[in-house]
């Protein structure tokens, strides 16, 4: 059975855990996990991420905050050029101690049965962003924290520069590469005219 201690991404926090107003600092890389972003856009699996920041213990947990760094592989949308950058994201994240969490959970339940009321404790976002504290708060798994601030932070539509030209319409040409490229364009809505013109030609000439 793995231990906790070797996942490549538990962070040892027992010397500042359950003692509010303690730091630990942060600055390593970690293994990218799976499940960030697919083969269009995202993150291959074991890429180094690199996390820089700090846990600091509050009462009831540990507060993370800090950044992360991630090499993010896709393509631009308009030229379809490989891009391989680093893509980094602010992250804040709250670890509860187990009593904490446990209580959570209670209110969590309390809620789900008095569906006509509102049960939120002054001072508290029920929306914050929670992850696990392994035994007995010793440890802090920031796998699920690593993949669920990239995901949401992946870009919809990468694109090289700003200001990328895109390709030909016609030969598929790389516009940025080549920007004085072109075609000879003949207006469609002319050619009926040019034809008939012809034909006039030919007959006044027979």
């Amino acid at each position: 059975m793995a231990r906790v201690e070797d996942s490549p991404w538990a962070i040892s926090v027992a010397q500042v855990a359950t003692r509010a107003g303690q730091s630990k600092p942060v600055d390593a890389d970690f293994p990218a996990p799976e499940g960030i972003g697919d083969t269009i856009v995202g993150v291959a699996p074991g890429a180094p991420i690199h996390v820089s920041g700090s846990f600091d213990s509050i009462v009831d947990g540990l507060i993370f905050s800090g950044r992360i760094s991630a090499p993010v592989s896709t393509e631009c949308t308009r030229c379809l050029t490989p891009i391989e950058h680093d893509w980094p994201v602010s992250v804040t994240a709250f670890f509860p101690y187990a009593q904490a969490e446990s209580k959570r959970d209670a209110r969590a339940g309390k809620k789900a049965r008095r569906e006509t009321e509102v049960d939120i404790i002054a001072g508290e976002d029920e929306s914050e962003d929670t992850y696990p504290l392994l035994m007995d708060g010793a440890f802090a798994d920031i796998e699920a924290m690593l993949r669920d601030s990239l995901v949401e932070a992946l870009p919809l539509q990468p694109l090289c520069r700003e200001d990328c030209r895109g390709l030909c319409s016609q030969c598929g040409e790389n516009l940025n590469e080549h920007p004085d490229h072109g075609h000879d364009v003949t207006d469609i809505r002319l050619a009926g005219l040019a034809a008939l013109k012809a034909q006039l030609e030919a007959e006044a000439g027979e």
